[in-house]
């Protein structure tokens, strides 16, 4: 009987919420408990905040960059958030299927609005609430990464963001890091289990109907 668990086809999880919501805290750990699992490291206008690296964070690039990849078709989707520019750019993501990898993208309800339009098959869209706009304000004050008219600005687009979570797969509230962690994992481990993902599952299947015993 073979024990062949390949081909399978790659999860697009794509995670979104309001800024100050806590998903990138929730991807890094996720990312840290399961290495089959790729960043799409997205390519943004804005600068660099404290505790950053690029690269690992996001690509930062100049406007004339940006406009060079979206001239060249590089980005599987892009979008103008806070005023800031943010793309997902495709080589790496194709790439990484390629290999039997997963694909985690932290970004916009946008974003994810247009990869889930081009891999319908493939995606996975989560969104995360905060417990409140006023506990998200609190959060985007204590990191101290944005200007007083920044933080505004992205309570102010909450409301709007958060009114596109109705278009997701799964949504939860993140009110308690580790039972949001949890929440998240799971999500990630049933949707590799779907039998459409795991293309060798027929094959196996099979294996063990014509197996004499």
């Amino acid at each position: 009987m073979s024990n062949n668990r390949t081909p399978r086809r790659g999860v697009l999880l794509i995670v979104s919420s309001p800024s100050g919501a806590g998903k990138t805290s929730l991807c890094r750990r996720l990312m840290a408990d399961h290495p089959e699992l790729v960043l799409s490291v997205s390519a943004t206008t804005r600068g660099i905040r404290p505790g950053e690296v690029a690269d690992r964070d996001y690509r930062f690039v100049s406007d004339d960059e940006f406009d060079r990849m979206i001239a060249a078709d590089e980005f599987m989707e892009w979008a103008d958030v806070h005023g800031n520019r943010y793309g997902s750019p495709k080589a790496p993501i194709y790439d990484a299927l390629k290999s039997g990898h997963d694909v985690l993208f932290d970004i916009d309800w946008q974003g994810a609005r247009d990869i889930a339009v081009k891999a319908p098959d493939d995606a996975v869209r989560v969104f995360i609430l905060p417990p409140s706009l006023a506990e998200l304000k609190r959060r985007l004050v204590t990191r101290s990464q944005d200007a007083d008219d920044i933080i505004e600005r992205r309570v102010g687009n909450a409301k709007d963001e958060i009114a596109h979570a109705g278009d997701f797969d799964y949504i939860f509230v993140n009110d308690d890091f580790d039972r949001s962690y949890a929440e998240l994992a799971h999500i990630y481990h049933a949707e590799r289990s779907r039998r459409r993902r795991n293309t060798w599952v027929e094959a196996y299947r099979q294996s063990l109907l014509d197996e004499e015993i």
